[in-house]
C-alpha cells in the first residue's frame, strides 16, 4: 500500500509517546525516528488516514503542549 509521508520535528524526549499514540490507531499510519537528536520524525499515514492523523496531531499540541512543526512532505 502507497502511504503518505510527512516529516516533523518534535522535542525528542516526545519521540517515543508520539510513536506509541499515533501506532495505537492501528492501521492509521508508522512513525519512524530519522534523527533522534534532532526530533525528525517521518510519519507515514495511510491515505484515508491524512485529516484523522493531523487531528490528533492538532490535538496532541493543544492538549498535551507537545510541539510538533511540520518540516516537508515527502
Amino acid at each position: 500500500m502507497e502511504t503518505i509521508k510527512h516529516i516533523f520535528r518534535v522535542d525528542r524526549r516526545e519521540i517515543n509517546y508520539l510513536s506509541v499514540t499515533i501506532e495505537s490507531y492501528d492501521g492509521m499510519a508508522v512513525v519512524r525516528t530519522i534523527d533522534p537528536d534532532a526530533g525528525l520524525i517521518e510519519i507515514q499515514i495511510s491515505p484515508s488516514c491524512e485529516d484523522m492523523i493531523f487531528e490528533l496531531l492538532n490535538s496532541l499540541a493543544e492538549d498535551e503542549g507537545i510541539s510538533i512543526r511540520k518540516e516537508i512532505k515527502t
